[in-house]
């Protein structure tokens, strides 16, 4: 029998599953662990979105098949999302795709347009699917690393994509930028988007957004959507969830919106593989697009209390941490007397010594190495009690 998997050979062990197995084992032996480490809200969607999901899957006819763009109605809502919050106009058919998930999507675009040996440029540290997508896929990558001294510095960022867009044999087919950053909780503006732009553009290379996280922040100045810049649509497109917006991470509902060339990449491919998100669901996620801004204003105002009682309280227990500014994560150096254990063998400490978990930040690329991700989804009381207990790891 033949065991030899190529794809699966391309790919490094998960770096994430031994943090995994170990807080498993842990919650076996009937400790309970405080679980930073995975981005899974743990507030629930506004009622009326959840009532229209049980109005609409009490209906008949409703269970069949769905369509894999989606059903119009929830493009129609994207549209409108997209002209509310960014003045962006989007033609419902042809530059609208939904998808199970902005992870799958991504995925799937990657499949759609990669040949054996396309050079893909990709943010480090970023979330694992960026670069993964495309090396499954069958591309190359070429890192770029994405912060310097612990911020993005735009002018650093655009010299560093020139020497490797040009010294690149082949030419990369596309960049990715990732902004709010996951990791790294950073944003970046509207003229850092309008200079990428007229770069693609120049040299004939696709942008891919991915703007998972566009109304989590916390300052005033909110996320921007490449496709704002004019003229983006013709090289660019912009993936979003409601995973976080609106708590739905479970219901896997996204988009992909912006160049109909690729949107129709992704439609061709998406419809040998499924048959789009189930209808009550899709419906549902129009009640959420359409929901008032107070809903999400909830939403953030809770992650905003969360930041504050985290940074608060890790200070408390010795560790200094940067408030984000935006997402649902903070990033953090590892604490100086821990440094050279690595971020991988720290967060499997604070699991046996705390009984905290955390993503550790080589899992997101080798720039992400002396870091690790803390994510806001424990209530204020179980992140105080937390920072009570690597406290006493720490101090050890």
């Amino acid at each position: 029998m033949d065991t030899n998997f190529s794809r699966l050979d391309m790919l490094p062990p998960y770096v994430f599953a031994e943090v995994n197995a170990l807080k498993l084992k842990l919650r076996q032996e009937g400790r309970d662990v405080i679980d930073f480490g995975m981005g899974n809200p743990d507030q629930d969607p506004p009622q009326h979105v959840t009532d229209k999901l049980i109005e609409t899957a009490s209906r008949g006819g409703v269970s069949r098949y769905s369509a894999s763009q989606g059903i119009k109605g929830l493009r129609k809502a994207k549209a409108r999302y997209y002209q509310r919050r960014y003045n962006v106009d989007l033609d419902p058919d042809s530059d609208i795709i939904v998808s199970l998930g902005s992870k799958e999507g991504f995925a799937n675009l990657a499949m759609a347009i990669t040949s054996p040996g396309d050079v893909f440029v990709i943010p480090n540290p970023t979330y694992p699917i960026h670069p993964y997508g495309f090396l499954i896929a069958g591309g190359s990558i070429r890192h770029i690393q994405c912060f310097t001294n612990g911020r993005f510095d735009p002018e650093h960022y655009m010299r560093t994509l020139h020497d490797i867009v040009h010294n690149s044999l082949p030419k990369p087919k596309a960049i990715v930028v990732n902004f709010p950053s996951n990791p790294t909780a950073q944003m970046c503006d509207l003229d850092f988007y309008t200079e990428l732009v007229a770069f693609a553009k120049k040299n004939e290379i696709w942008l891919i957004s991915d703007l998972a996280y566009s109304e989590v922040y916390y300052t005033d100045a909110k996320p921007r959507s490449i496709l704002e810049v004019p003229g983006a649509k013709d090289v660019a497109i912009e993936f979003t969830s409601l995973s976080k917006t609106y708590s739905m991470a479970g219901w896997r509902i996204g988009f992909a919106v912006g160049n109909p060339t690729l949107v129709a990449a992704l439609k061709k491919i998406k419809s040998y593989l499924d048959y789009g998100a189930f209808t009550p669901v899709q419906v549902a996620a129009v009640a959420a697009l359409d929901s008032e801004e107070h809903h999400i204003e909830t939403m953030r105002n809770t992650y905003i209390k969360r930041r504050a009682t985290l940074v608060s309280a890790l200070s408390n227990a010795g560790w200094d941490i940067e408030p984000p500014s935006s997402t649902m994560f903070a990033w953090s150096k590892i604490p100086d007397k821990f440094h050279n254990m690595g971020s991988f063998e720290f967060a499997k400490m604070l699991l046996n010594e705390a009984a905290v978990a955390v993503a550790p930040g080589a899992g997101f690329g080798q720039y992400g190495e002396g870091y690790v991700r803390i994510g806001l989804v424990e209530n204020d009381a179980r992140i105080r009690q937390a920072a009570k207990q690597i406290k006493r790891a720490i101090d050890l």
